[in-house]
């Protein structure tokens, strides 16, 4: 059984949520996000309570119980409260900006890099961190993971884009092995 499958998804009441057979769709003051989950699990909207329940004792319907609650459960935090990833950019001379939705970074390569933000993912840059917010938590993850891409962090001068709360492993130079 599920642990966290069997809990129920508590709508708060300036949510809508509506489900229709496989596809569930959320509104609230951050925005609206829509999914259309498998078919190995049955979702009934009980008064302000979404129940997510298994179609079968299968191992992938078992697997999939969990998942679906854990995502219904994002969608409505997003619509709520919202999600937000931290990135901080260590390099001489590295800049970033935002206009529009375009971030624009000077990573020290020889081109500057405009990375053109996805639908419903805001930025803002304060010194050297780039906070990147939406109502989607795996669109979030996505712009920062690529974000991140472009200078990962490098061992020896800790020099590139890393996560607030990513720690990164030192290492010594040249020196170290005389």
């Amino acid at each position: 059984m599920s642990r966290i499958g069997k809990n129920p998804v508590v709508v708060p009441e300036k949510v809508q949520v509506s489900v229709n057979g496989l596809n569930v769709s959320v509104k609230g003051p951050n925005g609206a996000l829509e999914y259309t989950f498998c078919d190995r699990v049955t979702i009934a909207l009980e008064g302000n309570e979404v129940k997510v329940n298994p179609v079968d004792e299968s191992k992938k319907a078992r697997a999939m119980w969990g998942t679906a609650r854990t995502l219904i459960n994002n969608m409505v935090t997003g619509v709520t409260t919202g999600f937000t990833k931290t990135l901080e950019f260590n390099g001489v001379g590295y800049k970033a900006a935002v206009s529009g939705n375009v971030l624009n970074l000077n990573l020290g390569y020889s081109h500057p890099i405009d990375y053109t933000l996805p639908e419903g993912v805001s930025a803002k840059v304060t010194k050297n961190v780039i906070e990147l917010t939406g109502c989607d938590k795996e669109l979030v993850g996505f712009a920062a993971a690529k974000v991140r891409s472009f200078r990962p962090p490098e061992p020896y001068k800790g020099k590139g884009i890393r996560y607030s709360d990513e720690h990164i492993i030192r290492k010594a130079g040249k020196s170290a092995g005389k």
